[in-house]
């Protein structure tokens, strides 16, 4: 008995670290985790991806490979949660062009050249370099072809991510920026990788500060970036990005909501929706519950919701003080979040005033914008086109024989 019951704590322990590490066994009530269910071979991944894919094989075989390493269990729903984010991202173009972009990128670079440097930088020092980088540009590599002319002329992101990297280049090599400013950490790769605008790459636009944190091998910042550029590489981050965490979603729209808004949000936005019926204070429901500064920290200043759930906990008698209320919403970007003090907290307040059963995750109201983008759009948009991709490989998946 002694023997059965240790190993039932194995068990136990194991789906624990699974769970921890985002994986799908176990079964850990995640919406796309069905442990019972046949798994897809290549072949058959390669009939759910749409049929107007060039190359179909050659990403069918990526996503399989991709899914074997990460230990994602390759049932239909998962596959096809995959293949609707690469198709809305980018149609299965590992380097798609995007209509315009050169222009696009001019015009940025004309307009709000100094207010990025600056945000960037600092008034000091992003002012003065904002000035030499307007120099270059219209001056190098030679007046008759320099680099605005070339820019005007990118037709997608790599082209343009590359020459902004060689520009960025020539800037450190020409112009003695810790000498002007006594920061050397602005000399280099350092400080182009800080003034690149290029921040969402390759054909599932990862943020490229995930891919530094989940490098699958040792690269440089520059090899990382043009690794997301090709198709395993871009699969491979944009399927870690979706798909290696958990979340009790009982449906595809929420995690597909959290790959454009962020990990969680939609959990997030549920949580402040019940601050917001318990409390009568109108929340802005983005799934934010900290303010973040350039470099992700938290902002030592109290966001809306900080404050609604402090004036929430005092009116109740909960005993939440503000540092543990602190310590507990910056894990709002982790499975743990569910654990702690304050989101307990919240969800018995709200049982208990409505008489409902906590609200796990609605749609995050976020609102989309950027120079890729023709015009602005939100969450809720981006969510339900790629819940559409996903229901008709879906609609395929039921003609696949497992």
């Amino acid at each position: 008995m002694k023997k059965i019951g240790q190993q039932k704590n194995l068990l136990r322990s194991l789906c624990l670290v699974s769970l921890a590490i985002g994986l799908t066994a176990c079964g850990n009530g995640s919406w796309w985790s069905h442990d019972d269910e046949p798994t897809l071979e290549s072949d058959q991944i390669r009939k759910l991806i749409p049929s107007r894919v060039n190359d179909r094989k050659s990403w069918a075989q990526d996503i399989f490979d991709i899914s074997e390493e990460l230990k994602i269990p390759k049932t239909k729903e998962n596959i096809c949660s995959i293949i609707a984010v690469v198709d809305q991202e980018s149609n299965f173009i590992a380097n798609p062009n995007v209509p315009g972009l050169g222009a696009k990128a001019v015009k940025e670079v004309s307009s709000r050249l100094q207010e990025k440097f600056e945000a960037k930088l600092g008034t000091t020092i992003g002012g003065p370099i904002a000035g030499y980088f307007q120099d270059v540009l219209k001056n190098q590599p030679t007046p008759e072809d320099n680099y605005l002319k070339q820019m005007s002329r990118v037709k997608n992101e790599k082209e343009l991510d590359v020459l902004y990297r060689e520009i960025f280049d020539y800037m450190t090599k020409h112009y003695h920026i810790s000498a002007l400013t006594g920061a050397a950490k602005f000399v280099g790769q350092d400080f182009a990788e800080k003034l690149n605008p290029i921040t969402t790459l390759g054909s599932m636009q990862v943020h490229i500060n995930y891919a530094k944190d989940h490098k699958r091998t040792s690269m440089s910042t520059n090899e990382l970036r043009d690794d997301l550029y090709t198709e395993f590489g871009g699969l491979y981050y944009g399927i870690h990005r979706l798909m290696m965490y958990p979340a009790k979603y009982d449906k595809p729209i929420y995690r597909f909501a959290d790959y454009n808004s962020g990990m969680y949000s939609s959990r997030n936005a549920a949580f402040q929706k019940m601050i917001e019926k318990v409390s009568d204070i109108d929340l802005d429901l983005d799934g934010d519950l900290l303010s973040y500064d350039k470099n992700g920290d938290p902002r030592p200043a109290m966001t809306t919701t900080e404050k609604a759930l402090t004036t929430l906990f005092s009116k109740n008698n909960v005993l939440v003080t503000p540092r543990q209320l602190r310590n507990d919403l910056k894990q709002e970007k982790e499975d743990s979040f569910e654990k702690t003090q304050t989101y307990i907290a919240v969800s018995k307040l709200y049982q208990s005033k409505t008489g409902k059963e906590p609200i796990y995750a609605i749609m995050p109201e976020v609102v989309i914008s950027g120079p890729k983008l023709s015009r602005d759009y939100n969450t809720n948009w981006y969510a339900s086109r790629v819940n559409g991709r996903y229901e008709t490989c879906m609609q395929r998946a039921k003609r696949i024989k497992t």
